[in-house]
């Protein structure tokens, strides 16, 4: 079982990012699968995370308007498509995954049981 995530970079604020979380040893179409990032010093803090179904999703207050979380089963990839980025965006970003999880449980970080190895994201103008 792996978590693969990819698609982070050095960008200015304002502009965009497109992160990858691809699959691979069992399916996403049964798995909950979240987005936390991570600063040096700090603990792991929930970005986003979409459901099984793929129509439930949550967002934190710090992105939501801003980051889309999507869900494609036929690639077994999980996107998070971050626009208007701002300098507090900055972060290792991980991907996760938890089998069903109900929504009242997507943000927390330690009933998710596989974890991907972080993309870096630095906004800097």
């Amino acid at each position: 079982v792996q978590l693969q995530a990819c698609g982070g970079g050095l960008v200015q604020p304002g502009g965009s990012l497109r992160l990858s979380c691809a699959a691979s040893g069992f399916t996403m179409d049964y798995y909950s699968i979240g987005w936390f990032r991570q600063v040096p010093g700090k603990g792991r803090d929930r970005v986003s995370c979409i459901g099984s179904s793929e129509f439930s999703t949550y967002y934190a207050d710090s992105v939501k308007g801003r980051f889309t979380i999507s869900k494609d089963n036929a690639k077994n990839t999980v996107y998070l498509q971050m626009n208007n980025l701002k300098l507090e965006d900055t972060a290792a970003y991980y991907c996760a995954a938890a089998y069903r999880l109900i929504y009242s449980n997507f943000g927390v970080p330690s009933l998710y049981s596989y974890w991907g190895q972080g993309t870096q994201v630095t906004v800097r103008g």
